[in-house]
């Protein structure tokens, strides 16, 4: 299937929507506009790794008796924003950091066969991707569950099917979008999941052909978007029971589950068998898993671990700082459960 150009969605001048994107840092955050000694450098390492030490040490086990290991993703729309926009880059960054996957939202700013072979040459595969958002500058968020949008919505996810193919990766993540301007939530909502249920059915069938799993995210309405449709893993679950396509998942963010209802033992135990893929960060503030917050990561991970998990946990996070210097949490973990794999 040949790449398309959509009009809202070309290459050379897509923006992905500011809202599910860090703001920029500034030279004085990144590290870049005050270079600190050497000495300074190593003691600030030494800290972040001592928390991420303390932190996680709750979550070690006997080798002899662990669970196969949870596999991270690094989320490239969110990590190593100090390489710049290239996503070429940031694949570089993030095999020296020991990733060995990777997912990003919105790719289409670079020619697939370009971002493809960047990809190989950093050892890194990409495993999830977004369709496309649709008009960002009409305030659009993707498209899948928008009244009169489904055309928009099948080009979109053509395209993104042509860079999955191209890029090797299995997942794409089926965005529903959000309420129009001005409408109630309750006077929409079954338009809406009527439209999204007739996309998602024509989405199941073209993933089918290319062995693609397509995903649909619940994201919160509370904090992140007030506008999103989809906002609780409950209506999402049910739209993909009404479906009944067995290769669409459902995309657990523990950031946005917490947000809306917590529960989380629970909720992750009952979807468990919807789930397809894991993205994590810190609530409320959104940071790395050993940030300041309300989540206990460690006894999340073993939660997955022992549940039998064997998809991916992307790590959709705003790092306070350094990447690097903030994946503490994750080595620790990587040697914990004797390396990443």
């Amino acid at each position: 299937m040949p790449l398309r150009s959509l009009p809202s969605l070309n290459p050379r001048s897509f923006q992905a929507p500011a809202l599910l994107h860090p703001p920029p840092r500034s030279t004085a955050d990144s590290g870049k506009g005050r270079e600190g000694s050497r000495g300074r450098d190593t003691r600030r390492k030494r800290r972040s790794r001592a928390r991420a030490n303390a932190y996680l040490g709750r979550g070690l086990r006997d080798p002899a008796t662990a669970m196969a290991p949870l596999r991270f993703a690094a989320n490239l729309s969110w990590l190593f924003s100090e390489q710049g926009p290239a996503l070429s880059a940031r694949l570089d960054a993030a095999a020296r950091a020991g990733f060995k996957v990777a997912e990003v939202a919105w790719p289409y700013a670079e020619p697939a066969a370009q971002l493809a072979a960047a990809a190989q040459a950093a050892g890194v595969r990409l495993v999830l991707l977004n369709t496309p958002p649709g008009a960002t500058d009409l305030g659009e968020l993707g498209l899948g569950a928008v009244p009169g949008r489904q055309d928009a919505f099948r080009e979109g996810l053509e395209l993104a099917v042509a860079y999955a193919r191209e890029l090797g990766c299995p997942q794409v993540h089926l965005m529903a979008g959000r309420i129009p301007k001005g409408a109630e939530r309750s006077a929409v909502a079954r338009d809406m999941e009527a439209v999204f249920m007739e996309n998602l059915r024509h989405a199941a069938d073209v993933l089918a052909r290319e062995n693609l799993v397509g995903l649909v995210e619940p994201i919160n309405s509370r904090l992140t978007d007030p506008l999103y449709f989809l906002d609780t893993p409950e209506q999402a679950a049910a739209i993909l029971r009404q479906v009944d396509r067995p290769n669409l998942r459902l995309q657990l963010d523990v950031f946005h589950w917490q947000i809306m209802g917590g529960n989380l033992t629970a909720n992750i135990r009952a979807f468990l068998p919807l789930i397809g893929h894991v993205q994590v960060a810190q609530v409320p503030d959104r940071g790395e898993p050993d940030s300041p917050g309300e989540l206990n990561f460690p006894y999340l991970f073993q939660l997955l671990e022992e549940l039998g998990y064997t998809g991916y946990v992307g790590c959709e996070y705003r790092p306070r700082g350094d990447t690097n210097e903030g994946l503490g949490w994750l080595r620790t973990y990587w040697e914990s459960r004797g390396g990443q794999r």
